[in-house]
């Protein structure tokens, strides 16, 4: 990589705005766990869902996240599918409470808990590629 000052400049700016996007990111999920009316209500969506609105936003989440770790494994980017797979599991076991809690069937449970497991799995892998590619 070049160390020209408009180079580093780019990169400190392009980190910068990452931070402050992926700060917002989980600032606005937070929101959504801690008062999940007000944020439904802050983001366009009414009080109430009348319709699939909330399915139509998890849908494309899915859709972005799965779209990112295909897209860091096609570049081989071990740390981020590392840190990608490792939170993920962290969300996988979190749904599986929430499953729990909600229908209490198993099969959801089960489910949400192996995704979580195959998670830590696939972040283990990742690291482990990271290690032996320095």
């Amino acid at each position: 990589m070049e160390h020209r000052p408009e180079v580093r400049r780019t990169e400190r700016v392009v980190r910068i705005g990452c931070l402050l996007g992926g700060a917002l990111l989980a600032g606005i999920g937070i929101r959504y766990l801690f008062v999940p009316e007000a944020a439904t209500l802050t983001f366009g969506v009414g009080k109430r869902p009348q319709g699939f609105e909330l399915y139509y936003i998890t849908g494309l989440r899915n859709i972005w996240l799965g779209a990112l770790a295909v897209a860091l494994a096609a570049w081989r980017e071990w740390r981020a599918l590392a840190l990608w797979f490792g939170t993920g599991a962290l969300v996988c076991f979190a749904d599986a409470a929430i499953a729990a809690s909600s229908a209490g069937r198993w099969p959801h449970i089960a489910f949400h808990a192996g995704s979580g497991i195959a998670c830590l799995v696939l972040a283990a892998g990742a690291w482990r590629l990271t290690h032996r590619q320095r």
